[in-house]
């Protein structure tokens, strides 16, 4: 496959608003999971930019975030233009954070390639995935086409969302590209081992690559009123007013993914067929529990991943996450130990999922010296 040669600036969307609630007590509203150092180097957003850093300078990288959390994302990535760290008024999902950006790229280019990627995922194969990248940015030059990257699922995962391949449709600096089918949702477990058995079905990474016209296009499309909303704010940013008039409006914007109301719609209207996937063997992880930190730092299944001094006497398969106290183990397995100054997690680690419900219970009684 070929792509139109145009003298379009690429620019990286970083989506920066998540709160990581499976990473509690660790993580919180002002530290979430993208702020935090969770594998043992940089933080998650520091090791992002550095990933991409060879591929779009720091005037060229933006970061959609919150009110609480904008300070911190600045202050990380302290290279990129304070005025491309875009702080949402309030959580209305992505689909409205990438609008955002793309109404900004749009005044700032007029047109540009956008990779639009999370802050907060794990890449081993930084290399590959260089070149996965590229290819996908040069594949959505062509007016219309929206690019995504699938990652071929290792075990049949019901905690992500699928992507089913359609015809091969060339390749792109040699990597193999095919048409996109559908966009399954997260699947009961039988329905997660038949995709990962018929080898047709890709991990939807939330990695998409496009256009900003085509983006806009696709959103006066099926996004009518969110894309009228922000276009009026178009002609105002940079000056006195917008961020007024950003939170008044943006509250009022559908609270939807852009896997919804962009990708899916547009695989199934007849006459779009330019949704296209390049499969992604590159190390990936999202890293969505403390099971999945620990799967990464594990040497080998049962080993006892630590961060401080510890002993283990017949103790196997632990994550024990305590830098400031010395912990001893004895006869325990597949737990995941989590300290903090004023919280304390244990689980089972085949448990971790349900991190999140303990996030919920506490905001239910308003407990927010723990949020």
């Amino acid at each position: 496959m070929s792509a139109p040669r145009e003298n379009l600036v690429s620019c990286a969307v970083l989506l920066a608003g998540g709160r990581g609630t499976r990473f509690w007590p660790r993580s919180r509203m002002r530290t979430p999971k993208q702020l935090l150092n969770i594998t043992g180097r940089g933080t998650m957003l520091r090791e992002t930019a550095a990933r991409l850093a060879p591929l779009f300078s720091p005037r060229n990288l933006w970061a959609v975030t919150n009110d609480e959390q904008a300070q911190a994302v600045r202050a990380q990535l302290s290279r990129v233009p304070a005025s491309h760290i875009l702080a949402e008024p309030a959580g209305r999902n992505t689909a409205a954070a990438i609008a955002l950006a793309a109404f900004h790229l749009e005044h700032d280019h007029g047109d540009a390639l956008m990779a639009v990627l999370p802050a907060d995922s794990y890449i081993k194969d930084v290399t590959r995935y260089r070149k996965i990248v590229r290819a996908a940015l040069n594949l959505a030059r062509t007016p219309g086409t929206l690019v995504v990257i699938g990652v071929p699922p290792t075990r049949p995962e019901t905690g992500y969302g699928y992507i089913e391949r359609g015809a091969a449709a060339g390749r792109q600096l040699g990597e193999p590209v095919f048409a996109v089918k559908r966009f399954t949702e997260k699947p009961a477990l039988p329905l997660a081992r038949r995709y990962v058995k018929s080898g047709r079905y890709f991990w939807n990474a939330g990695m998409f690559f496009w256009r900003v016209s085509t983006f806009l296009d696709c959103l006066k499309e099926f996004l009518p009123a969110t894309c009228s909303a922000l276009g009026t704010l178009s002609s105002s940013i940079g000056r006195r007013g917008f961020e007024r008039e950003l939170r008044r409006i943006y509250p009022k914007l559908e609270n939807i993914s852009v896997d919804y109301a962009i990708m899916e719609s547009a695989t199934r209207e007849r006459g779009h067929g330019r949704v296209f996937v390049i499969p992604a063997r590159v190390g990936w992880s999202d890293i969505g529990s403390w099971t999945a930190v620990y799967e990464l730092l594990a040497a080998h299944e049962g080993e006892n991943v630590t961060t401080g001094e510890h002993l283990a006497l017949d103790a196997t398969g632990n994550f024990l996450w305590s830098p400031k106290k010395f912990v001893a183990a004895i006869g325990v397995r597949d737990l995941v130990v989590v300290e903090t100054p004023d919280a304390l997690l244990l689980c089972p680690r085949d448990r971790a999922q349900d991190v999140g419900k303990v996030v919920k219970w506490l905001e239910e009684r308003k407990l927010r010296n723990l949020l």
